[in-house]
């Protein structure tokens, strides 16, 4: 499955739905082998490095849940598609000195993984007068360096977000190691977002599962898959 924006906007649409229908025809077989109903899974386009043209086509087909990993991409992407009905989420590891601009357009905010984060992000919030829904990034695998808290870890957060003016605890969110089964990981996510649930019973999302791996995430009881190659196409530097 490759990219192809350079033959004109009704190919490139024509593209794009195509490959979202293959991708909702794996989810809704996902949802059916674990005996889900598909309304229960939200799909999340990945949407970094392509531009805000395949979030507009992909806007038509019907998908209002966008997801970026970087401000100096997200920002004027979201900025150029302000009078969509979208929801940024942003899932990427976000430093501080970012906060303030991922706070003025993001919706959801997948990545937190330590108080100073959830200090920065609340403050943000308050100023920008907007309620930032918020999931706890757990580290499945501490050898990598893609962020995320320990698990023992995550509780502790998920109350400090919980109580933190201007934000939402929504739930938990995780990639599976490299180079492992996803399943196993994915229960241990699950896990978690059960300890969260004790003392937030609210806390309904488990974002987990991508292009490669959204089938053992619907099993393990994910929410929300956050595809990008599935859906666009091979990654390239569209966006600079």
């Amino acid at each position: 499955m490759t990219s192809n924006t350079s033959s004109g906007p009704e190919a490139r649409r024509e593209e794009l739905a195509a490959n979202l229908a293959e991708v909702r025809e794996r989810i809704a077989a996902a949802c059916a082998a674990a005996g889900r109903d598909t309304g229960d899974v939200t799909l999340v386009a990945v949407t970094k490095t392509f531009p805000a043209s395949d979030v507009r086509l992909l806007a038509g087909l019907g998908l209002a849940q966008v997801a970026e990993n970087r401000d100096q991409e997200a920002a004027p992407k979201a900025s150029e598609c302000a009078d969509l009905d979208l929801t940024w989420h942003f899932v990427g590891q976000l430093q501080t000195n970012k906060v303030r601009s991922v706070a003025s357009y993001a919706g959801v905010v997948q990545s937190v993984d330590r108080a100073r984060l959830v200090r920065a992000l609340s403050q943000a919030a308050v100023a920008e007068g907007r309620v930032l829904r918020c999931l706890v990034q757990v580290s499945l695998d501490e050898k990598e360096g893609r962020g995320g808290a320990a698990p023992s870890d995550v509780p502790a957060l998920a109350d400090q977000i919980a109580a933190a003016e201007g934000l939402e605890l929504g739930g938990v969110m995780a990639v599976a190691p490299l180079g492992e089964e996803p399943r196993p990981a994915f229960e241990r996510l699950a896990r978690v977002l059960n300890e969260v649930r004790l003392s937030h019973p609210a806390a309904t999302i488990m974002s987990a599962g991508m292009s490669g791996d959204l089938e053992p995430a619907i099993a393990c009881g994910a929410t929300h898959v956050r595809v990008g190659t599935a859906l666009l196409g091979g990654r390239s530097a569209i966006v600079r």
